[in-house]
């Protein structure tokens, strides 16, 4: 059975403040050398979905320069392929205000698919997911819809979009959205499966009556009128989701414990992301790098802790650097001082300056800034 997968760049961009200012939350980068894109389209191409439409919105110049050809996913192809699938925008609501409004954009691309079942999924959540897994117990079910969740305790704490409760076979008996988790709740991650030609329908249906949420003016809704199935996937590996700054701060230096990343990074399942050619990072006399993820072409002469440090990052002298993330081509000047810092990409920090952010809330240093 085919499947076509459909990625939603923009949905959560107004999540993650300053860090979404200038791109998609799809094009935000984690982890040392990824952007977030990187792990669902991973997910799709190892589940050998071979033609995915990217829904954007706006600020994409950024997701368009990371994707390329698709080449590095292996999408670079005359049959299937990578679609950027540009926002839909009418008189009346302008550019689309949630996931029916997109896929609305996205129909013509859904009814030339030729798939059997389409995949949707968000672009906040990490994990290493076989979506042909979650095909086989969508057909086995015979819902109408088959919805990834999890309970990882971690993700159980906070406000979530969508929660179920699910009976002893699997479906949902409930499901409530933005809501505080109780003990029996699954987290939906934003990842469903349905027939081609029936989220056609519902999308043509659903935008001609004004609906434009997909979980609540469909899922939930139509689940609450009786006239909805939905199967529940229970994933039980590791989720991280970016769904807001503090979690996206959180989860990057998540990756610095070894199984989490033996979860996410399965060498059966790689991740793939743009290929560039750099030198390998050069640690300078009397540098120390303790507890950290860092990337190749860096230059490290000072000292970083617990800290995820992106390419071509230069850490002068006599700087220090701890819990902080550090994107692509930034320099931290002689002296310094970096602690909950999230300093974006081709920042420069001068010499001996002082920046200092809260755990729970840390300081943004906004792409290009020189301080």
């Amino acid at each position: 059975m085919k499947m076509t997968g459909i990625i939603f760049s923009n949905i959560y961009d107004n999540t993650l403040g300053e860090l979404t200012k200038k791109r998609t939350v799809a094009s935000v980068p984690f982890g040392g050398r990824y952007r977030q894109i990187d792990f669902v389209l991973s997910n799709m191409v190892n589940s050998n979905i071979t033609k995915v439409g990217v829904i954007t919105k706006y600020h994409y110049q950024s997701l368009m320069d990371h994707l390329g050809s698709a080449g590095a996913w292996d999408l670079d192809r005359k049959n299937g392929g990578l679609y950027i699938i540009p926002p839909f925008a009418n008189m009346s609501t302008e550019i689309y205000r949630g996931k029916l409004e997109a896929l609305y954009g996205a129909l013509s691309f859904l009814k030339k698919a030729g798939s059997d079942y389409v995949v949707l999924c968000d672009s906040v959540v990490i994990c290493n997911i076989d979506f042909e897994k979650v095909l086989e117990s969508h057909i086995k079910s015979g819902a109408d819809v088959t919805c990834v969740a999890n309970k990882e305790a971690e993700n159980m704490k906070e406000e979530s979009k969508l929660l179920l409760k699910i009976d002893d076979n699997g479906f949902a008996k409930d499901i409530t959205i933005n809501c505080i988790p109780e003990d029996d709740d699954y987290a939906g991650m934003g990842m469903f499966i349905m027939e081609r030609e029936k989220l056609v329908e519902v999308v043509e249906k659903s935008v001609a009556h004004g609906f434009y949420h997909f979980e609540k003016d469909y899922l939930q809704y139509e689940f609450n009128q009786g006239n909805l199935s939905v199967n529940v996937y229970k994933f039980n590996d590791v989720v991280l989701k970016n769904s807001s700054v503090a979690s996206y701060f959180k989860n990057n230096f998540k990756l610095l414990d070894y199984d989490v990343r033996k979860s996410i990074f399965n060498p059966r399942a790689p991740i793939y992301t743009k290929v560039r050619d750099e030198a390998p990072t050069y640690y300078g006399e009397g540098s120390k790098a303790d507890d950290c993820l860092i990337a190749d072409g860096c230059k490290i002469m000072g000292e970083a802790e617990n800290s995820v440090i992106f390419r071509d990052v230069v850490i002068e002298k006599g700087a220090k650097v701890k819990n902080a993330i550090i994107m692509q081509g930034s320099k931290i000047g002689k002296d310094s001082v970096i602690e909950n810092v999230i300093i974006d990409k081709d920042v420069e920090v001068g010499m001996g300056r002082t920046l200092i952010g809260a755990s729970i809330s840390p300081l943004i240093i906004s792409k290009g800034e020189k301080i």
